[in-house]
């Protein structure tokens, strides 16, 4: 490896010779990555993991690790039904609403072996429903894992940047001993490069490269693409998406392989425009490669707006000095963004990105600032408790007076101070007329000085990608599976217009168990 991360380059026409061979092999090794070789291996397969980074975990590793649960299957179709808006097939939106309903007792399974391993009670861990007002939202739930006191997170995964309270950490070391504990062959520094089919499209295995160069593998059951989606790839990002630039938060591993491999056999592709993000400071150092988000606060439901009482210290205002968006919508880290692609067609100028986040001094006092999530082992960031270090690196700046607040940005004074003086007499009024904004969240911003920074629209992850079937199956564009070949994880993942809190999760389990077990059952083709 020469310390550039490679992108796979499609497929390639099986020539017979190989250098190895396993029944299946799984691409990428974060959550979905290990549920499907777990269960390919208890199925009877032998199985390879090849994972491109040094490290495993992708943004897996990074998330809440709250697998998103449900009560009851049809209510949790219903759900998920009216959240797609039409974007997912019914068949494949109830495999994931009847997998969300063995999801707990799953987890449960996987920690009872597991020492020091447990899950947190239900309502610690948040029965509070689905994130929109949508039919059957009551029936979810989140399962997390904990460990022990005697497991430091630091030690285990020192790439690993994520909140105390967040279980990602906690639950990829399950799985990960659970893939040690069936003999499972992970290979890292392993990006595959190409697919390798035979002339009726039918997937035979794979191209790998690592320090000895290329290798073919023979895959005699399957291939399972659990490699991510394409937040690193900043050429994607631009066909794809209206907002430019927008950052990225976790992974620099996700650079979309698993979708250019699945489109040179023909694959279909679906929910490109759906990211899973919020806004983030930038790091003042231009290589540094990670957007560092903007602290995360509690979700809310539509259902129980009266009920959020945790104070959001910071408004957004417009490259012309004015608020333009709810800072707290239901799910802040999933539609937090959406308010800044606004592109002025007269200008040709994205007048929201950057946009401003401005406290007060009060605010900045109240909690640190960012919430930065990371697997990278060259590019691990701690954000101060109280935000004295960023201030320091100018992340965040300060201003004495509104007036010198906008000189520093650049807006008209006049405009700034009446956006702030209007917040002000919003949250003395108990209701954000203008953006709808939580009360319990509204706090007046009027100590100096004046704390601010510049923030951009930031992808924690995406979700579009090849089109799967309810068994995992990638669909080619005549709308036909491609022979051995499986999708897991969030490579096309079914949220194609709102996202749910820990649904990337709960996909990582229910797709990775249909994928693994789909691609062991296959008849090998040698």
């Amino acid at each position: 490896m020469d310390g550039t991360i490679p992108r796979a380059d499609g497929a390639e026409l099986d020539t017979g010779a190989f250098d190895e061979t396993f029944d299946v092999v799984v691409v990428g090794y974060g959550y979905a990555g290990g549920i499907s070789a777990i269960e390919a291996a208890d199925s009877g397969a032998s199985v390879l993991i090849c994972e491109k980074m040094p490290d495993p975990g992708g943004v897996s590793i990074c998330s809440g690790g709250a697998v998103r649960c449900a009560d009851s299957a049809d209510d949790a179709f219903n759900y998920l039904q009216e959240n797609a808006a039409g974007t997912t097939p019914d068949d494949v939106l109830r495999a994931l609403a009847d997998g969300m309903t063995r999801a707990a007792k799953y987890v449960e399974k996987l920690t009872e072996s597991v020492e020091g391993a447990g899950v947190k009670p239900t309502l610690f861990s948040g029965k509070r429903g689905g994130n929109y007002p949508f039919k059957g939202w009551q029936t979810f739930f989140h399962t997390q894992v904990v460990m022990d006191d005697g497991f430091d997170r630091l030690s285990a995964f020192p790439g690993v940047r994520t909140r105390p309270s967040s279980g990602g950490p906690e639950m990829f070391y399950v799985i990960n001993e659970h893939i040690e504990r069936r003999g499972i062959e992970v290979r890292l520094n392993t990006p595959v490069v190409r697919l390798i089919r035979n002339g009726a499209n039918e997937v035979l295995g794979l191209v790998v490269r690592d320090t000895s160069g290329e290798r073919r593998i023979c895959a005699r059951r399957g291939v399972i693409l659990a490699c991510g989606g394409f937040e690193f790839d900043d050429e994607m990002k631009r066909q794809y998406w209206e907002g430019k630039p927008i950052l990225t938060a976790s992974s620099r591993g996700n650079t979309g392989d698993g979708i250019r491999m699945a489109q040179a056999l023909g694959a279909e592709l679906w929910h490109m425009w759906h990211f899973h993000g919020s806004y983030a400071f930038k790091h003042p150092d231009a290589d540094f490669p990670f957007a560092l988000r903007v602290k995360r606060l509690p979700d809310w439901n539509p259902i129980k707006k009266d009920e959020v009482d945790v104070p959001m210290v910071w408004i957004i205002v417009d490259q012309g000095g004015e608020r333009f968006m709810n800072e707290c919508p239901p799910y802040a880290q999933d539609t937090g963004h959406r308010p800044m692609h606004f592109m002025d067609p007269e200008t040709q100028s994205y007048p929201r990105i950057p946009a401003y986040l401005i406290t007060d001094w009060t605010g900045c006092s109240s909690y640190q600032l960012g919430d930065v999530r990371v697997n990278d082992r060259e590019y691990a960031y701690d954000w101060s408790e109280d935000n004295s270090k960023e201030l320091q690196m100018g992340i965040l700046k300060q201003a004495h007076s509104v007036r010198d607040l906008a000189a520093e940005i650049g807006v008209d004074p006049d405009k700034l101070e009446d956006s702030i003086e209007r917040w002000n007499a919003l949250c003395d009024s108990g209701d954000d007329s203008d953006y709808g904004r939580p009360f319990g969240t509204m706090t007046r911003i009027d100590t100096p000085p004046y704390v601010f920074g510049a923030v951009y629209p930031t992808v924690s992850n995406t979700q579009g990608g090849p089109v799967h079937d309810a068994r995992q199956r990638i669909i080619d564009v005549s709308n036909a599976p491609i022979p051995r070949l499986y999708a897991a994880g969030e490579l096309g993942s079914s949220f194609g217009h709102l996202y749910l809190s820990g649904g990337n999760i709960s996909e990582c389990f229910v797709t990775g168990w249909i994928a693994g077990q789909g691609a062991a059952g296959e008849k090998p083709w040698r």
